[in-house]
């Protein structure tokens, strides 16, 4: 049988990062193979999940390169389609397949190895909490009038008369093993799981249930996802055992459902050893209110338009002081954005939006808890490599059994490493594409020739496509209303640098470096990199005073600021016309 992997997000969020890593090594493990990878929607939590949420998953996939065989059809804008030729085993999302997951329910009812249960949600509550009390796990007690293999004819009526009601798995009174690729046997003992809940109130089937007939009708043949799912395992392996395919199925008719093999990749963790989650951001803004010492609503809020209505002043004090509570995400967005708190990427759609490369992520995230075995020349482990590379050397028995570590600074550099290495024409490409996406209308002030000069200067500077957005600011800043810094104004310019010494005397102030750099730039015949930088070292060399006492009030007066490219090349980018034009703009600031 050829292999198949899947990758089956619930659509209820982003794309996690891990759920990314998972969906990779499924991919590039069926690629290896000449097998088929697939995607399925597990969408049976109609209360959190959204076709928005959905779309946003597949597009995400798409984006890091990870293209299914088999799934829900995507069309990219450049008119290709993704899933377009797949396997007639859909529907691929779970909501469209109910009718599918009851009949197998009315089988398992049939041989007395389901039944519907009719405890209230209050009254399981009520058992749960006094287990809680005595300090011991709570497990669902088998009602004494269900028997394992005998049809529960009572209980069904009932059901059938509309009585609220869930399905419940009758479990084997056996151990069960679950032989797992990466952990090894992993054994649970006979009673250690009870009975669970195959089908909800709703009349949607739960997990379990859904995904043990999906991978069977599916064509399923490796299972690979995260440890956390490992508690899962058992409860599934004990369906596989429980089912055979109904007489009316096209293939295999009547036969036992077949058991997948597992693989449970390790966990990604932080640097710190905590789990990566969603949870990361509250806790940044929790720790930076704590250190900003901000300690009301009012405060963390400031000015921002988002209504603290759905969080009081008493709700905020008891976040602040207890971690197990989280504010609403926009809320704590919001107080992110008016106190410039950085929050952790933690979705795939973040890194994009901070302008990741996707081949740095998937060669990243390849390394979480898997090595190719290979080498360099010099013996070091082969750390950056390709989709291409990743296919064809992965292998289940190189995933490793400990948690992962996710090192940012890391990422980072294998970030900066790839956005150096793209040609010019490429690096411009995906610069522009990203402005159009997340920076509309940022280079819209820059001629032909200013992208040209631009680009080759910000490429080498930027560790993300957000960096090189921010290092190129300076550039399409509007002339007329750019703001000089206040603290860097009365410093360089209307205070002066004691150490700059011109003519024997001490310089008063800065503007008359900016006046003289203005009338020599005016004269130039070229206004070209090399004319620039030369001119800059013969002014400095004839006042006698250091190229950066020079080059730092000129930087002031050109960006606004400290920090930019090299002078020359930041000069260049902006053309003469406009290095003028903010150059006059700074000496009237400094004689106002």
């Amino acid at each position: 049988m050829s292999v198949v992997t899947r990758f089956a997000p619930s659509p209820s969020g982003h794309l996690h990062i891990g759920g990314a890593r998972s969906a990779l090594f499924c991919w590039a493990f069926a690629k290896n193979q000449g097998g088929r990878f697939m995607i399925r929607i597990e969408d049976t939590d109609q209360a959190r999940s959204s076709e928005e949420s959905a779309r946003g998953i597949l597009e995400d996939l798409a984006w890091l390169g990870i293209e299914w065989h088999d799934g829900p059809t995507l069309t990219l804008k450049d008119g290709r389609s993704i899933g377009a030729s797949s396997r007639p085993v859909g529907p691929f999302f779970q909501a469209q397949r109910v009718a599918i997951y009851n009949a197998y329910l009315d089988s398992l009812m049939a041989i007395g190895r389901a039944y519907p249960a009719f405890e209230s949600p209050e009254e399981l509550d009520v058992l749960r909490k006094a287990m809680t009390a005595k300090k011991q796990t709570y497990k669902y007690t088998r009602p004494a009038d269900v028997q394992f293999g005998v049809a529960p004819t009572e209980r069904m009526a009932r059901a059938k008369a509309g009585e609220r009601h869930v399905i419940r798995f009758v479990m084997p009174d056996t151990p069960i093993t679950v032989a797992d690729q990466v952990l090894g046997d992993v054994k649970v003992a006979a009673g250690e799981v009870d009975d669970f809940v195959i089908r909800k109130p709703d009349g949607f089937p739960t997990y379990h249930f859904a995904v043990v007939i999906d991978d069977e009708l599916m064509g399923v043949t490796h299972v690979m996802r995260a440890q956390e799912h490992l508690s899962n395992t058992p409860r599934h392996v004990a369906l596989q055992g429980a089912l055979k395919r109904l007489p009316t199925e096209a293939e295999r008719p009547g036969a036992p459902f077949t058991v997948p093999v597992y693989a449970h990749m390790p966990l990604i963790f932080n640097m710190d050893g905590t789990k990566m989650s969603k949870r990361d951001k509250d806790k940044t803004v929790r720790t930076s209110c704590k250190s900003k010492g901000i300690k009301t609503l009012a405060a963390a809020l400031g000015a921002s338009a988002v209504s603290g209505g759905s969080v009081t002043e008493a709700d905020f004090a008891m976040w602040l002081g207890d971690t197990t509570i989280q504010l609403p995400g926009e809320v704590s967005a919001a107080i992110a954005r008016t106190h410039n708190i950085t929050l952790p990427e933690i979705n795939v759609d973040e890194f994009k939006a901070n302008g990741y490369l996707p081949e740095a992520i998937c060669n990243f995230i390849a390394l979480l808890g898997w090595s190719s075995g290979m080498k360099e020349a010099d013996g070091r482990d082969v750390d950056r490599f390709d989709t291409t590379f990743l296919a064809k050397h992965f292998a289940i028995d190189r995933i490793g059994k400990q948690s992962a570590k996710f090192d940012r600074v890391k990422l980072m550099a294998f970030n900066g490493d790839a956005i150096a290495a793209l040609p010019p024409a490429e690096f411009r490409l995906r610069f522009e594409r990203w402005c159009d996406e997340y920076e509309p209308g940022f280079l819209a002030p820059l001629n032909e020739a200013q992208r040209v000069e631009l680009f080759s200067v910000i490429q080498s500077r930027s560790k993300t496509l957000r960096q090189g957005a921010e290092a190129a600011r300076f550039a399409v800043l509007d002339d007329e209303t750019m703001i000089f810094d206040p603290a860097a104004m009365a410093k360089s310019i209307k205070g002066g640098d004691p150490a700059a010494v011109m003519g024997g005397g001490a310089v008063t102030t800065g503007a008359p470096i900016i006046a003289d750099l203005r009338a020599i730039f005016a004269a130039l015949p070229t206004f070209d990199a090399p004319s620039v930088h030369q001119a800059l070292e013969a002014y400095a060399a004839g006042k006698g005073i250091p190229i950066g006492k020079v080059a730092q009030p000129l930087r002031l007066a050109v960006t606004g600021g400290t920090v930019s490219p090299p002078i020359d090349q930041t000069l260049v980018v902006l053309g003469r016309e406009r290095t003028l034009r903010r150059m006059e703009r700074c000496l009237a600031a400094a004689n106002a």
